[in-house]
Protein backbone atom coordinates (compact mmCIF):
# COMPACT_ATOMS: atom_id res chain seq x y z
CA UNK A 1 0.00 0.00 0.00
CA UNK A 2 2.88 2.34 0.78
CA UNK A 3 4.38 1.78 -2.68
CA UNK A 4 1.04 2.54 -4.32
CA UNK A 5 0.73 5.82 -2.45
CA UNK A 6 4.28 6.74 -3.41
CA UNK A 7 3.50 5.93 -7.05
CA UNK A 8 0.42 8.15 -6.97
CA UNK A 9 2.49 10.95 -5.45
CA UNK A 10 5.10 10.46 -8.16
CA UNK A 11 2.42 10.83 -10.82
CA UNK A 12 1.26 14.07 -9.23
CA UNK A 13 4.86 15.28 -9.15
CA UNK A 14 5.29 14.41 -12.82
CA UNK A 15 2.20 16.46 -13.55
CA UNK A 16 3.74 19.33 -11.64
CA UNK A 17 6.86 18.92 -13.73
CA UNK A 18 4.75 19.49 -16.80
CA UNK A 19 3.80 22.82 -15.28
CA UNK A 20 7.42 23.80 -14.83
CA UNK A 21 6.90 26.71 -17.15
CA UNK A 22 6.27 29.15 -14.30
CA UNK A 23 7.69 32.62 -14.86
CA UNK A 24 8.26 34.74 -17.92
CA UNK A 25 12.05 34.99 -18.11
CA UNK A 26 14.05 31.89 -19.05
CA UNK A 27 15.94 32.04 -15.74
CA UNK A 28 12.73 32.07 -13.71
CA UNK A 29 11.33 29.19 -15.72
CA UNK A 30 14.54 27.18 -15.34
CA UNK A 31 14.62 27.77 -11.59
CA UNK A 32 11.00 26.78 -11.01
CA UNK A 33 11.45 23.81 -13.35
CA UNK A 34 14.49 22.67 -11.39
CA UNK A 35 12.58 22.85 -8.11
CA UNK A 36 9.57 20.95 -9.39
CA UNK A 37 11.80 18.45 -11.19
CA UNK A 38 13.85 17.82 -8.06
CA UNK A 39 10.70 16.98 -6.11
CA UNK A 40 9.37 14.71 -8.83
CA UNK A 41 12.75 13.04 -9.30
CA UNK A 42 13.14 12.41 -5.58
CA UNK A 43 9.70 10.78 -5.46
CA UNK A 44 10.43 8.64 -8.50
CA UNK A 45 13.83 7.71 -7.10
CA UNK A 46 12.22 6.54 -3.87
CA UNK A 47 9.62 4.48 -5.73
CA UNK A 48 11.96 2.87 -8.25
CA UNK A 49 14.70 1.92 -5.81
CA UNK A 50 17.14 4.53 -7.11
CA UNK A 51 18.56 6.81 -4.44
CA UNK A 52 16.44 9.83 -3.64
CA UNK A 53 19.42 12.12 -4.19
CA UNK A 54 20.14 10.72 -7.65
CA UNK A 55 16.47 10.99 -8.60
CA UNK A 56 16.35 14.59 -7.37
CA UNK A 57 19.48 15.51 -9.34
CA UNK A 58 18.16 13.96 -12.55
CA UNK A 59 14.74 15.56 -12.04
CA UNK A 60 16.25 18.97 -11.32
CA UNK A 61 18.34 18.82 -14.50
CA UNK A 62 15.36 17.75 -16.60
CA UNK A 63 13.08 20.37 -15.06
CA UNK A 64 15.62 23.14 -15.50
CA UNK A 65 16.07 22.16 -19.13
CA UNK A 66 12.31 22.03 -19.72
CA UNK A 67 11.79 25.41 -18.08
CA UNK A 68 14.79 27.12 -19.65
CA UNK A 69 14.41 25.81 -23.18
CA UNK A 70 10.73 26.61 -23.63
CA UNK A 71 9.17 30.01 -23.86
CA UNK A 72 5.87 31.02 -22.38
CA UNK A 73 4.14 30.81 -25.76
CA UNK A 74 5.05 27.15 -26.14
CA UNK A 75 3.36 26.16 -22.89
CA UNK A 76 0.14 28.14 -22.70
CA UNK A 77 -2.19 26.90 -20.00
CA UNK A 78 -4.60 29.77 -20.52
CA UNK A 79 -5.67 32.57 -18.25
CA UNK A 80 -4.97 31.97 -14.53
CA UNK A 81 -8.09 31.32 -12.47
CA UNK A 82 -7.63 34.48 -10.41
CA UNK A 83 -7.59 36.65 -13.57
CA UNK A 84 -10.69 35.17 -15.15
CA UNK A 85 -13.87 37.17 -14.95
CA UNK A 86 -16.52 35.54 -12.84
CA UNK A 87 -19.69 34.45 -14.60
CA UNK A 88 -22.84 34.94 -12.58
Amino acid sequence: MKARKAAINAIWMAGALALAACGTAPGERALSGAGIGAGAGAALGAVTGMSVTTGAAIGAAAGAAAGGLTDRDQVDLGEPAWKKKRRD
